[in-house]
């Protein structure tokens, strides 16, 4: 897949097949436009593009926003890699680029930069300064310039009944399942391990205590879940919590995972981690004793989960 990091970057030989749009969690409802997107390119005559941007329209244009996103640029740019994309553009979003007219936008963007064949688009999408346009405005740009639009049905989109609000909603309840379906992928987090207070050593539960460098990536619910990482190519099975340690007096949100058949020194190394379920809230306990009691019956649990899969 050929990465382009602006509009103006771009360049193709062949002309192309395109859709647009934030694609946050690349899920189950994205991935039935990009199929059509990729499937139109099959006879090799052209080239299927997606055309996303980065920082999220809403972190531009809403002040005070604090949404948060389901990928992060690499995790997107590896998930639209897999499905078999031939270019990515990830445009740079904004203000100048939110002032651009519906017809601005088709013309100097998708025909004179992108030489599109044929747009794939949501029956709902609107574009254009203030997003003022509609379907209706692009089938009419698209007879005026030259190419052809196909959008998604009503149906076909509340058949799915699929959105990154939704997903955000359910990781934000601690439900793995609904999330993880809906993305038809593991929800995972990506982060540095560092050496932390080594607390959990002193107890028989060493962690690796991950950092998240990008600041806009959905953290889920505070609690211990049940997750897996992939070191050194083999799968490691594991325990993690997210919180604030409320039984050592923590004041800052920590991601800690104790992996189950795993001793091996990770420092400085970067690991992802897939979330596979929920196990339980963030407790605060009276000793230590007790949070290890605790820590012990997760990791029964984790491996009774294992074993039956």
């Amino acid at each position: 897949m050929k990465i382009f990091h602006s509009i103006n970057d771009f360049s193709s030989t062949k002309k192309t097949i395109l859709t647009l749009g934030t694609f946050d969690g690349v899920h189950i409802g994205h991935k039935k436009i990009l199929d059509k997107v990729i499937n139109s390119t099959e006879n090799g005559e052209y080239e299927s593009l997606v055309l996303t941007f980065f920082p999220h329209p809403r972190m531009v244009l809403q002040e005070n926003s604090e949404i948060k996103l389901l990928n992060t640029i690499t995790e997107k740019i590896e998930l639209l890699e897999n499905m078999g994309i031939h270019n990515l553009v990830i445009h740079p979003f904004d203000e100048t680029f939110s002032r651009l007219t519906a017809e601005d936008f088709v013309q100097t963007v998708l025909v004179e930069k992108f030489n599109i064949q044929k747009i794939i688009i949501g029956y709902d999408h609107r574009f254009g300064r203030n997003r003022t346009a509609n379907i209706d405005d692009l089938i009419e740009y698209g007879i005026k310039y030259g190419f052809e639009v196909e959008q998604i049905s009503v149906k076909e989109i509340d058949d799915i009944s699929v959105s990154s609000t939704k997903i955000r909603t359910a990781l934000s309840e601690g439900d793995m399942a609904k999330a993880n379906s809906y993305l038809d992928y593991n929800y995972t987090l990506s982060g540095t391990v560092f050496q932390g207070k080594q607390l959990g050593r002193t107890i028989g539960f060493p962690t690796a205590n991950i950092k998240i460098e990008e600041n806009y990536k959905l953290i889920p619910k505070k609690g211990a879940y049940i997750v897996t990482s992939t070191i050194n190519n083999s799968l490691v099975k594991g325990i993690m919590n997210i919180g604030l340690n409320p039984t050592v007096q923590g004041e800052n949100l920590s991601i800690e995972i104790h992996f189950l058949d795993f001793d091996q020194d990770l420092y400085g190394k970067k690991i992802t981690v897939n979330l596979l379920q929920y196990l339980r809230e963030e407790q605060k306990f009276n000793s230590l004793e007790e949070l290890t009691n605790q820590l012990q019956l997760d990791k029964t649990t984790a491996l009774e989960y294992f074993n039956k899969r």
